[in-house]
């Protein structure tokens, strides 16, 4: 798992600033909440995230503008991978406010965290595969097929005209809003006080253009010391959840916690030994990470795509590259402000409830921050 969201509770975010024949939906007009999801609506807390952003320059401050535009594209694209239709007609032809938000976080009628079971009349089951693939497609069709970038991360899988399948790259399928992105990633790259973030942008404007993110991913690597970061492309692979081969896409707008990251540093120093550490066999531990890994507290500004679809994440590992893992490491991200709203509107009614009352004070959000940094410590080593 390259990402970490709290299994047990649900939080909604704001801040600041299959392919499966049985899915061709006949979409009702005006689609309206089934009967069993009445009780759903409410599973989601309303939280506002805060950052400070008293240390950061005017052009850092300029350019988080610019990163939250690209991010909306980002979701525009994102709501496409997992919906297909047109979300604003579909978000119009919801008439219950209540609902129609409901539809919002979920990206489509289907309710993520109940198994993907539709929520409004007029849907089927969501497609195992998103809209990666043709809904008429089986996987035996697929299996036997024979066409370029079949098994592709970052390529949809339509028909031609004769009815074979074929792939195409997200590049070209969606050229217009990739362009955009790319564009604005290079004008933030000109606003950037730190050259390594300036070099990281740029690169990852010209992964967007042409597929192709393992420089860009190298990049981000090496940046050490920016206060912004922004961790956006097509990325994670949940939501082909037919094969698992293609990416969707995904935005943070982070700003880094200086305090936090620097409480830290003593862990990621440890990686390695952890590494030699491990009480199995050394057949198991012939792959030897990159030592150039880092372990930092952020604060998240902003959301878009598969991140902020459903519960929203609290803990990044990237990147999912191995050849960057072996090479370099991985960069493991502490969504601190993410982490607190769900500790305190999550954790502690829960613990409340099955905690007795002399052990409650146990139940610290330096635990429960602890808890999930060693999940992502564990991952890579």
């Amino acid at each position: 798992m390259k990402l970490t969201k709290l299994a047990t509770g649900l939080l909604l975010a704001t801040s600041l600033l299959s392919a499966c024949s049985e899915n061709n939906n006949t979409q009702n007009p005006t689609p309206t909440l089934l009967v069993e999801a009445q009780n759903r609506l409410d599973i989601y807390k309303p939280v506002t995230l805060t950052a400070d952003l008293s240390h950061l320059s005017e052009n850092q401050k300029e350019m988080i503008v610019l990163l939250i535009e690209a991010s909306d594209i980002i979701d525009e694209l994102f709501w496409q991978q997992a919906f297909g239709e047109d979300k604003e007609t579909f978000l119009a032809s919801i008439k219950d406010e209540k609902v129609r938000e409901f539809a919002r976080i979920n990206y489509g009628p289907w309710d993520r965290l109940d198994g993907d079971k539709p929520f409004l009349s007029g849907y089927n089951a969501k497609a195992s595969g998103a809209e990666f693939y043709p809904s008429d497609m089986t996987k035996d069709e697929f299996e036997k097929a024979d066409f370029e970038d079949k098994k592709g991360l970052y390529s949809v899988v339509q028909r031609k005209s004769e009815g074979q399948l074929t792939s195409v790259a997200f590049s070209e399928l969606y050229s217009d809003r990739i362009n955009r992105i790319a564009a604005i990633l290079d004008k933030a790259s000109s606003l950037a006080d730190d050259k390594e973030f300036a070099n990281y942008l740029t690169l990852r404007a010209a992964a967007i253009r042409h597929d192709d993110f393992q420089a860009s991913d190298f990049a981000w690597m090496d940046m050490k010391n920016n206060p912004i970061d922004v961790v956006i492309g097509p990325i994670e692979n949940y939501e082909d959840q037919l094969y698992g081969y293609r990416t969707a896409f995904e935005s943070y707008v982070l700003i880094k916690d200086l305090a936090w990251s620097k409480k830290l540093a003593k862990y990621a120093e440890y990686l390695p030994e952890l590494q030699k550490g491990l009480p199995v066999k050394k057949a198991y531990k012939k792959e030897v990470p990159g030592s150039d890994a880092d372990l930092n507290a952020y604060d998240v500004i902003y959301y878009a795509g598969h991140s902020n679809a459903g519960s929203k994440t609290i803990a990044i590992n990237l990147p999912n590259d191995e050849t960057v893992q072996l090479t370099k490491g991985t960069r493991r991200l502490q969504l601190k402000n993410a982490m607190q709203a769900k500790f305190d509107t999550i954790m502690l009614p829960i613990a409340s409830t099955l905690i007795v009352p002399e052990q409650r004070e146990n139940v610290t959000f330096t635990a429960f921050f602890a808890n999930t940094m060693f999940h992502e410590v564990a991952q890579n080593t």
